[in-house]
């Protein structure tokens, strides 16, 4: 645990348990007042989330991370999102010596050029600015499910990530595509309109593209690469 969190998570799902959505990132915000913070890509999972809190007033900060390199969409479903609701998103962006050091060494497109430049790059646009945004917090709120990888299908809705000391709860976790974007069309919520066009994940652009009929949740990203376990290091469990 942290010096913020000390109940088991076993304790915490049995608090949470038979409690909805809204009800339990309400009940966790009253838990860990100013401490609870959600992070959005903007994914329609995203947008499932941020409805809830922002519809219902619970007092949880919201924060994206702007790489540098998203989809103009992505800016779009952004800006609309903050208009609906009347918010304004919190932005956290690399660390500008990092990145201008990789940028002057390896070139602006290095991460096509092997594994080990590409996660180099994630770490300076994502998981750096990441570990920023959730220090000092209780509980990181996200939008993972576990149809979009199989390493996810372990996850449990509340568990305890040790690299970044901090509770996360995954709300969407066993929603299916089909529940996410019928609950995105019932209640008019703002989406990145590249879900229509076969985009399944979408994160940086040069690193993002649509999937074909009948390819996994995650051939769209990294797609020049082998490995089969393609995370950006945002996510990483312990198994």
């Amino acid at each position: 645990m942290n010096q913020i969190v000390s109940e088991p998570v076993e304790q915490i799902t049995h608090q949470i348990s038979g409690l909805n959505i809204s009800e339990t990132l309400s009940y966790l915000a009253n838990k860990f007042p100013g401490k609870v913070i959600f992070s959005t890509s903007f994914s329609v999972e995203d947008q499932v989330i941020a409805h809830q809190i922002l519809s219902n007033q619970i007092p949880i900060s919201i924060f994206t991370l702007d790489t540098g390199r998203l989809f103009a969409e992505t800016y779009s479903v952004w800006s609309s999102t903050n208009v609906k609701y009347g918010t304004k998103i919190k932005t956290y962006y690399p660390d500008r010596s990092l990145l201008e050091d990789y940028l002057d060494s390896k070139g602006p497109n290095a991460f096509y050029e092997s594994i080990e430049n590409r996660k180099q790059c994630c770490h300076i646009r994502k998981v750096e600015p990441l570990k920023r945004a959730l220090d000092g917090n209780a509980v990181w709120v996200t939008g993972l499910r576990a149809e979009h990888s199989p390493d996810r299908k372990n996850l449990q809705a509340i568990e305890w990530d040790e690299g970044n000391k901090i509770l996360k709860y995954n709300p969407l976790l066993w929603w299916s595509t089909t529940e996410v974007r019928n609950y995105i069309d019932a209640h008019d919520v703002p989406y990145n309109v590249l879900h229509d066009r076969g985009f399944v994940s979408i994160g940086c652009a040069p690193c993002t593209r649509a999937i074909k009929p009948g390819e996994d949740f995650r051939a769209g990203r990294w797609w020049w690469e082998d490995a089969e376990k393609k995370e950006c290091g945002l996510h990483v469990h312990q198994s």
